[in-house]
């Protein structure tokens, strides 16, 4: 499995990311950022609120991936957010197009689970994957996950949602 870390994203570097300023968002960040990540903006305009509203969302989600040893950002991965009333947290992960079929999205959901497995508050972990997303479909399996429903999602459109037990 590819090596990977978190380097997680303070609203200092998600702003700078929102404004398109690579150069600020990697010293807010302390480590050298991807032009990838500033593609990602809508993204990080919705990070932000999550974290004005909730302060405790930055520990769970708006996390950039670095691969190991090579130091390059592969990516990004977290939650939306921290467990919910019911102890239900959502994985969201996105690898850059030149890093993908080399097992990053693997790597970056297996830490993700274990990151939700060590933490008492939660008790299981949720994915949402569009019915025609193969790839995400192929990364889930054999983690645990059962298909639970579907839904409705105003961005991606119809669907399936996963469900997995914490294990912790």
């Amino acid at each position: 499995m590819a090596s990977i870390r978190f380097l997680k994203l303070s609203p200092a570097a998600l702003a700078a990311l929102l404004a398109g300023d690579l150069d600020a968002a990697s010293a807010a960040a302390g480590h050298p950022l991807s032009p990838f990540l500033i593609e990602e903006n809508w993204l990080w305009e919705i990070r932000l609120d999550d974290i004005r509203r909730d302060p405790r969302a930055a520990d769970w989600i708006a996390a950039a991936v670095i691969a190991e040893p090579e130091g390059v950002i592969v990516g990004h991965g977290g939650f939306h957010g921290p467990p919910d009333a019911d102890g239900v947290v959502e994985v969201a992960y996105t690898v850059a197009p030149q890093y993908r079929l080399r097992g990053y999205a693997t790597a970056i959901l297996a830490a993700l689970l274990a990151r939700a497995d060590a933490d008492p508050q939660v008790t299981a972990v949720r994915a949402s994957i569009r019915p025609d997303n193969v790839g995400s479909k192929k990364v889930i399996a054999g983690s645990g996950f059962r298909k639970i429903g579907e839904q409705w999602d105003a961005e991606d459109g119809l669907e399936d949602v996963y469900l997995r037990d914490a294990t912790g």
